[in-house]
């Protein structure tokens, strides 16, 4: 698809290497560059384009292109310096390899090739992105060699701009190609195109033939990396693939080629993009063949965007918020107490991205270590350890850097002592969660299912209520009964008991938690976030209980799941989808990035 924009002023910062070619003299300067836009009014978007930074592992080589009659492609290697992760090799000139037995051809004008490959600040600096990057500083001056070449038959197309036939009466060419995200590349359709709508590839010409200028300006590919690899993944091959296609037929349209004039047009562009590919040795039919084979049902078409982003494709995107804070119970565990397959990836892209997920629950950190455990989560590289923040037990216990307790709070005694004779002459289980401990007074099926079903440690049984207060610190009791039993009789009855010297708070309905008054969740975050000196402003939250709300009243995003409580629900920026749907999941591909 094309467009025309108004000029643009490009800064060469990066990369840099020179070609001679036999058919068509060339030298060719190709780089990764920053791009600042001069009069024009996407000076605000296009200025955000930023140098990829190459890994320190990775040797920086300027390429050597020589080509003659009847020799095959053959290319040189030679170092270039380093500064401070940036490469800079110096500009080469390349001379004809000589042919034995044939007299020397009279030296023709260079044509040089000037091709910069971009990437827009929004993709980040993921190393796939950066390898194609470089792979395509060597891609994009072979395809406009070969698609040059195809300009000699003039006679056979029709539908080309007539004044780019002649490449040969310019002294140099000038390409740019950036790689973007649907977003940005959404913008510039609504910009240009007044289509509201994200695109795989846009050409938007340069050139004005009234000018009569020794440069060509061919102009700029826009390619959507994140579209290129929902297709690429669609029609089976690779994301570099794709992006080779689009850039193709990116050139083609830079050329004057346009399969929208007619259907004549459209064979002769498809015709010259498989003549392309097929020269330079690329995978792929072309990006007309595998629209129409996508339109005959050989090929599903990519869905339209509603704002959730694709699974795996995070790393095209800048995260929104520096911290995620989530809940356990009724959110990333689902109805069985188990961390689903898209929960857990989700989590793990979102973190790779440099998003810090921090557990903030009302279960025991060994509780939280148990589950994230079993899914790859746990451990130093992983979501929780020993040696990680999170907020737990209500807000009770808070682990800062290197897992170091900042912040403890304990039940009152008497409160404490109360709640466990309840506990025994009312026949009622309770638990009391003393750090990585759980105790109770006598054994019971719902004791053990807070163990086995959702990972609590083992519950310690004591001989006696003195007993178990003499054992440790008690920070919370949790009282375990039906729903009904919940709502009908132990929270009326302790709402009242602990007027001004506890609080009773939900989590799920057939459990009661009695906890030190004024303390939550929130509390607990925002301890964490002053422990690191980060605003709430950075920070989205996940809950779906009462024991959430401060929680996700504190934070820039809070997202209650729709199997959350009405009063959580009540508070929340947005509502997500439910547990068992992936609502964690959901959440972090539409509003995290």
């Amino acid at each position: 698809m094309r467009s025309r924009l108004p000029p643009i002023l490009l800064h060469n910062l990066h990369h840099s290497f020179s070609s001679s070619f036999s058919h068509i003299p060339t030298m060719t300067t190709t780089s990764i560059f920053f791009r600042t836009i001069s009069n024009s009014p996407l000076h605000t978007k296009l200025s955000s384009l930023h140098l990829p930074q190459l890994s320190n592992s990775r040797t920086n080589v300027s390429y050597n292109y020589y080509y003659s009659v009847n020799t095959p492609l053959v290319r040189g290697l030679d170092d270039s310096r380093r500064f401070g992760g940036k490469a800079f090799a110096s500009q080469q000139q390349r001379n004809y390899r000589k042919v034995r037995g044939r007299p020397a051809a009279k030296k023709k004008k260079e044509l040089e090739l000037d091709v910069k490959i971009c990437i827009e600040q929004q993709l980040p600096d993921d190393p796939e992105i950066l390898d194609i990057a470089e792979m395509l500083r060597l891609n994009v001056p072979m395809a406009m060699k070969v698609a040059f070449d195809g300009l000699k038959d003039s006679d056979r197309h029709k539908t080309r701009c007539p004044v780019i036939d002649d490449v040969g009466q310019y002294e140099s060419v000038e390409l740019s190609l950036l790689l973007c995200n649907d977003e940005f590349i959404r913008e510039l359709n609504k910009d240009w195109r007044n289509e509201d709508h994200a695109t795989d590839v846009l050409s938007m010409s340069q050139h004005i033939p009234e000018l009569k200028l020794p440069l060509l300006m061919l102009g700029d590919i826009i390619v959507s990396v994140e579209t290129a690899a929902r297709q690429a993944e669609e029609r089976g091959h690779t994301l570099l693939d794709e992006i080779r296609i689009l850039m193709v037929h990116g050139l083609l349209h830079l050329m004057g080629y346009d399969h929208e004039l007619s259907d004549e047009a459209e064979a002769e562009m498809e015709e010259e993009e498989e003549r392309l590919l097929k020269s330079l040795g690329w995978k792929g039919k072309g990006l007309i063949q595998s629209a129409s084979n996508a339109e005959d049902g050989q090929i599903p078409l990519p869905k339209t965007s509603d704002g959730r982003k694709k699974a795996g494709s995070l790393r095209f995107y800048k995260p929104k918020f520096s911290y995620l804070f989530c809940d356990m119970d009724g959110t990333l565990l689902n109805s069985k107490s188990l961390i689903s397959e898209a929960n857990a990836n989700a989590l793990r892209e979102a973190s790779s991205r440099g998003i810090k997920v921090v557990i903030a629950t009302g279960k025991t950190r060994p509780a939280a270590i148990t589950l994230l455990k079993m899914v790859d989560l746990a451990g130093r590289d992983g979501i929780v350890s020993e040696y990680s923040p999170g907020v737990f037990i209500q807000g009770l216990l808070v682990y800062g850097k290197e897992g170091r307790e900042i912040h403890r709070r304990n039940l009152d005694t008497d409160v404490c002592r109360e709640a466990f004779h309840y506990s025994v002459e009312h026949n009622i289980p309770l638990i009391a969660f003393s750090e990585n401990r759980c105790l109770t007074l006598f054994s019971h099926p719902l004791v053990d299912a807070l163990h086995t079903v959702y990972n609590e440690p083992k519950a310690e049984i004591m001989s006696s209520v003195d007993d178990l207060l003499r054992s440790g610190d008690v920070q919370k009791v949790l009282f375990l009964h039906t729903a009904e039993g919940v709502a009908g009789s132990l929270r009326p009855y302790w709402s009242e008991a602990t007027t001004g010297r506890a609080s009773v708070v939900q989590a799920q309905p057939d459990m009661l938690e009695i906890v030190p008054a004024g303390t939550s969740k929130g509390s607990g975050v925002r301890m964490l976030l002053d422990h690191f000196g980060v605003t709430a402003d950075e920070v989205m939250a996940i809950g779906d209980g009462e024991n959430d709300i401060e929680m996700i009243e504190l934070a820039s995003l809070g997202i209650a799941l729709s199997n959350g409580s009405e009063k959580t629900k009540a508070v929340a920026n947005v509502i997500g989808a439910s547990n068992d749907e992936d609502g964690v999941a959901d959440a972090i591909y539409r509003y995290a990035f």
